[in-house]
């Protein structure tokens, strides 16, 4: 699963079940962390996930930034929830992070590409911006083999 979390979004890819590549599973309102948590831990029993791959969001310099540590304190959340949660009963789930620098930039040229609305990009950028997320990682992993 990849995530690109942002203050009042988060969106999520799931991968294939080959793990070739990734696809958009939906666009997460942000409501409260707790909810946000357990839609995250739904998704992750419905998709049967072992990994979850979270953008960083880095300066371009490579220094983490103030949204930067927003999204490693959310991670730690996350983490804490997965490990003691009744719901995951035992289920290792890792969380790895993911230098996500300019994929919403590279989302949104995406979406232009398509000739998609403003409005219409608003609602799945972050989608895309997890669907790439997510397959940079993977193909990171397959080129490490």
């Amino acid at each position: 699963m990849g995530l690109d979390v942002g203050d009042r979004t988060i969106g999520v890819a799931v991968s294939d079940g080959l793990g070739l590549t990734a696809q958009p599973r939906e666009t997460i309102r942000r409501v409260s962390i707790k909810e946000d948590i357990d839609r995250l831990v739904d998704l992750i029993l419905e998709n049967n996930i072992i990994k979850v791959v979270i953008g960083l969001p880095l300066n371009m310099n490579g220094t983490l930034g103030p949204q930067g540590e927003k999204t490693k304190a959310f991670a730690q959340k996350l983490e804490k929830k997965l490990k003691y949660s009744d719901r995951i009963e035992g289920k290792q789930v890792e969380i790895v992070f993911w230098d996500e620098r300019l994929t919403t930039s590279a989302a949104q040229r995406a979406l232009i590409e398509v000739d998609m609305r403003r409005e219409d990009r608003r609602q799945v950028v972050d989608t895309v911006a997890a669907v790439f997320i997510l397959q940079n990682f993977m193909d990171r992993q397959k080129n490490m083999r």
